[in-house]
């Protein structure tokens, strides 16, 4: 299995997740502009982070399996996890939180 389909796998009940929360709890433009500058951050992080642990030789992954795409030294499959993370924790807080008054009534 290529880690671009392992990451596909684990974003598509992700990316359900966050459309679920979207609809229900009417996620607006303020809730998508946090998410894509937390999105962008961690995005940059990764890509230094991975770069400088890749250089290190901290470990290696088996090319024949990548797409060969790569920001720095970091393969463009490494950044599936930031973007599971940025989506699917801040989308189970909203389904989770309790509902306020004022959506019970809308």
């Amino acid at each position: 299995m290529s880690y671009l389909l392992l990451a596909g796998l684990f974003l598509v009940p992700v990316l359900a997740t966050a459309v679920v929360a979207t609809r229900v709890r009417r996620l607006g433009r303020r809730w998508w502009a946090a998410t894509a500058i937390t999105l962008a951050t961690l995005v940059v992080l990764t890509v230094v982070f991975d770069s400088l642990m890749i250089a290190s030789d901290l470990f290696r992954y088996d090319e024949s399996q990548l797409t060969g795409v790569r920001l720095l030294l970091a393969p463009v499959e490494d950044l599936a996890w930031p973007l599971a993370s940025v989506l699917l924790l801040p989308a189970l807080w909203e389904l989770l939180r309790p509902r306020r008054a004022e959506e019970e009534r809308a």
